[in-house]
This record gives structure tokens, C-alpha cells and sequence, in this order.
């Protein structure tokens, strides 16, 4: 929803440049937000065998996705005046509050093959890592990926709806996107069993 909070902004400026200034602190606070749950992963994945890290990411992401069914108030103690630090809080708590991590849990699932990969060759141990996304390298492209993808849908729908929609198309067009999120949370976390 970064792109709603950036169109409003721009707005209460009257000034497309606002609607591009608000887009930074988003994706900043949506990336911590990632890389927090992807850390909890990585550590998880030193400590627990695969399939007790899979039966636990997969109840994390259907209980999130089930609670945020329940209760689908958001918190509402930001005001229209934020600077970088408060729209870069506010960021990485939605992030949070939605799951935006729990999406890319699947990716850092670490494969029940591991303990056989260093028998492979370098040519066969590239591909397993690639697949596993246990090169750090690999690690810090997939976040990266990740946020530059987010960066350019949620500034191309800002846009979109600051320049030629307006916010009428909310009334007009409004669709639960918080409900199709939340049972893709669902949906995940009963694909992580069969994996």
C-alpha cells in the first residue's frame, strides 16, 4: 500500500515530486522489513533440521495469513506530516504487518539435499546452491530483485493514479487486494508442505 501513501502525499502537495520524494523511505522500510525475516530464516536454517523448518515456516505463513483475516484493522497513528524517518517506519511496520517477508520464505527453505551437495562437482554444486539460494551472493540478489520490483510497481501505480486516475478510480475500482494477499499467505503455507 506505499504506492496509496505516496499518491497522498503528492496530493496534499499538490506536487508530483512529493509523490517521487515519499517513494525512497517505502522501499527502505519494506526492504528492512525483508531482510529481517530472511536473517530469521538463515539463522533458523543453522539450528533446526529441514523439515521441522519447513512444517514451521509453513504454520507461521497460514496462521499470519489466517490471523490477518480476522483482524484486518490497520494501525492508524501516522499522520499526513512525515518526514523520511516516520514514512520509513511506517513502511517497515505495513511490511511487517502484511508478511511481505513471509513471501519469500519458500525461496530460503534449505533443500534436504545439503548434506549430500559436497559431493557434486563445482559445475553441479553452482546449480544446487543456485537452487537453494544459499550463496550469499544469491541471498543478496533475490532481496535486491525483490525490492527493485517492488520500487518500480509501487511508483508506477503511484503515478499512474496521481497523473491520469486520481483517487475517484479507489471508488470506482476498489478491490479487497488485503484479502487476495492474505490468502496468498495461506495458499504459500500449505504449498511449503509439499515441497
Amino acid at each position: 500500500m506505499g504506492w496509496l501513501f505516496a499518491v497522498a502525499l503528492g496530493l496534499q502537495d499538490q506536487k508530483r515530486a512529493a509523490v517521487f520524494r515519499a517513494l525512497p523511505p517505502i522501499v527502505l522500510g519494506h526492504a528492512l522489513s525483508i531482510s529481517i525475516i530472511i536473517a530469521g530464516v538463515l539463522l533458523a536454517r543453522v539450528n533446526l533440521s529441514h523439515r521441522v523448518l519447513k512444517i514451521t515456516a509453513a504454520a507461521i505463513l497460514f496462521a499470519f495469513g489466517f490471523y490477518r483475516l480476522l483482524r484486518t484493522r490497520h494501525p492508524n497513528w501516522v499522520g499526513m506530516q512525515v518526514g523520511f524517518g516516520d514514512l520509513t517506519l511506517w513502511s517497515f511496520l505495513m511490511a511487517s504487518a502484511h508478511g511481505a517477508g513471509l513471501m519469500l520464505v519458500p525461496f530460503f527453505l534449505q533443500s534436504p539435499t545439503a548434506e549430500t551437495a559436497h559431493h557434486h562437482d563445482s559445475h553441479e554444486m553452482h546449480a544446487w546452491a543456485f537452487a537453494n539460494f544459499s550463496a550469499p551472493s544469491l541471498l543478496a540478489a533475490s532481496v535486491t530483485v525483490h525490492t527493485v520490483g517492488y520500487l518500480l510497481m509501487t511508483a508506477l501505480i503511484a503515478i499512474l493514479v496521481y497523473e491520469k486516475f486520481g483517487v475517484a478510480i479507489l471508488r470506482r475500482a476498489w478491490f479487497n487486494i488485503d484479502l487476495v494477499w492474505m490468502l496468498a499467505l495461506m495458499i504459500t503455507g500449505v504449498f511449503i508442505l509439499v515441497l
